[in-house]
């Protein structure tokens, strides 16, 4: 990498969690940083909140012309980070195709705009890191259209770390286990969800935005100069045991109320 010019990253969902994490790790290392984000006001707090010489910029993963943008307005960068993404809950016989058409179009449709144009201005020994998950690998009933998409978002970034490598890009994901985010307070407030996560992880414990912060800032080092095509597991073993049953917890709640 070519160390005469600061370091320069692109956080897409960088106004919270895990992507706000991200931010402030690689903001200490010195990387200038665009926090970008749907909601732009967010954004500009965080950029903010940052210091000078860090930007903010409003985002939306599902509208090309808005991703094309925010790279061209950034340039040349060195890192490009995406923790765009969500998820809902339902049965494949009871969900609506339009609900499963939103979790894929963020989840997979979304990385997939993100890399194309991230990778088209990552100067050479950049990085590029997508943001997976534990149910890229492990189904959870309920969540067929979340599975789905970050199943898919395994391959992009295989597909991606292929034909980008050949520039001295590299592109990687990080798979994360249950962490506490705004995404997964909803789940995390339905009764039993966390205590059964924690029953069926090696660690005994949840994650945090930081645990994930360190591996992404660790995939867009020197240190990782030779690392590419990998989805890193980060789950404190989760993968070795089962999913929780959101479904059946759900359900449970369902008929207390």
């Amino acid at each position: 990498m070519d160390s005469s010019h600061e370091r320069v990253a692109v956080i897409v969902g960088g106004a919270s969690g895990i992507g706000w994490a991200t931010a402030q790790t690689l903001a200490a290392q010195g990387v200038q940083i665009t926090v970008a984000d749907l909601n732009g006001d967010g954004a500009a707090v965080r950029a903010a909140e940052l210091g000078e010489g860090h930007r903010a910029a409003q985002v939306d993963v599902v509208d090309e012309d808005s991703v094309q943008r925010l790279f061209d307005d950034v340039g040349p960068i060195d890192i490009a980070v995406n923790c765009a993404g969500f998820s809902n809950v339902g049965l494949i016989t009871d969900m609506p195709v339009a609900e499963f058409r939103a979790v894929i179009d963020v989840c997979l449709n979304g990385a997939f705009i993100v890399a194309k144009h991230a990778g088209r201005h990552l100067r050479a020994g950049g990085s590029l890191v997508q943001i997976s998950s534990l149910n890229g690998r492990q189904p959870a009933a309920g969540m067929s259209a979340y599975c789905a998409a970050k199943a898919g978002l395994s391959m992009l970034t295989q597909v991606a770390a292929l034909e980008m490598g050949a520039r001295g890009v590299r592109v990687n994901a990080v798979a994360p286990g249950f962490v506490h985010t705004p995404l997964t307070a909803a789940a995390a407030s339905v009764p039993g969800v966390v205590e059964d996560y924690v029953d069926n992880t090696a660690i005994g414990r949840p994650g945090t935005p930081q645990d994930i912060a360190d591996a992404v800032a660790y995939l867009c080092s020197p240190a990782a100069s030779w690392l590419t095509g990998e989805v890193l597991d980060l789950n404190g073993g989760a993968h070795l045991k089962r999913y929780p049953d959101i479904m059946g917890h759900v359900n449970r709640l369902m008929e207390q109320a």
